[in-house]
């Protein structure tokens, strides 16, 4: 059960559980299949922006209140009244809104319902972790549409599958279905319900260090594609902000006290 619920403009929520631990942002435009329209994108960066200021938060979960889809990416109709000046005008609100989900500083998991196309797909791959169930159905087909992935999909999907299978998907604008995108590697953990799952992963995720979980994302996430040395010195930074904070000293005395970590969160 949800503790808090908090609007961003008419399309997206953010509710907390776990005592306030894990977030969960809500993309609530059902009746659209969640398609990204201007206004919904500066929802999700507002909302985004709450998130990464809230240090009660440890864990993000992006979840759809649609029962058909978890977002089908950008508003194409909206796109249709557009002259190319407005296109233009848009581009930095929707880039923000794929970036504010991937620049979250606490680790986050996406929960995959249905279709995960365009966007919506790249919406869930600036996530750390990807649940879906058996009726995701993912893909980028920007190409059969005339434009190319522009909310992160050229890189992120390389990085999670490899460039020769990212190529294959975005050339052919191919839909993956469920069972397939788990063995690809387009989705982490195939469960009965993805929504139910990943908030238990995130409940898991959130009672470790707040501290730890921040430091150690950016770890990762700075380190990737550098090479090992360069990585490791990426990692050492990350190290010493972490370990002369308040969560080290509480995790080691709890650890040698067997009682359970009351983590200052700085």
């Amino acid at each position: 059960m949800s503790e808090s619920e908090q609007r961003f403009g008419e399309f997206v929520v953010i509710r907390k559980h776990a005592h306030g631990h894990v977030a969960e942002l809500v993309l609530d435009r059902p009746k659209a299949m969640n398609a990204v329209s201007s206004e919904m994108a500066r929802s999700i960066r507002a909302a985004c922006d709450a998130l990464a200021a809230d240090r009660e938060v440890r864990v993000g979960v992006v979840s759809s209140s649609s029962e058909r889809a978890f977002c089908v990416g950008a508003d194409l109709k909206e796109r249709n009244s557009f002259s190319d000046a407005d296109l233009a005008q848009q581009r930095p609100t929707t880039r923000g809104a794929y970036t504010g989900v991937l620049e979250l500083p606490m680790p986050t998991v996406a929960a995959v319902h249905g279709f995960a196309l365009g966007g919506g797909f790249e919406l869930a791959l600036s996530c750390d972790v990807i649940v879906a169930d058996d009726t995701a159905v993912v893909g980028l087909p920007e190409v059969s549409v005339g434009v190319i992935p522009g909310g992160g999909g050229t890189q992120l999907l390389p990085r999670r599958v490899g460039a020769a299978r990212a190529a294959e998907l975005v050339f052919t604008a191919r839909r993956v279905e469920a069972a397939e995108a788990r063995e690809l590697g387009l989705i982490d953990v195939l469960a009965e319900d993805a929504r139910t799952e990943a908030l238990a992963l995130a409940a898991r995720m959130a009672a470790n260090s707040p501290v730890g979980l921040r430091n150690a994302k950016k770890a990762m996430r700075l380190g990737h594609g550098l090479d090992l040395r360069a990585g490791l010195e990426v990692e050492d930074a990350a190290w010493w902000t972490t370990a002369f904070s308040g969560d080290r000293a509480e995790g080691v005395a709890a650890f040698n006290e067997k009682r359970k970590p009351v983590w200052p969160g700085r």
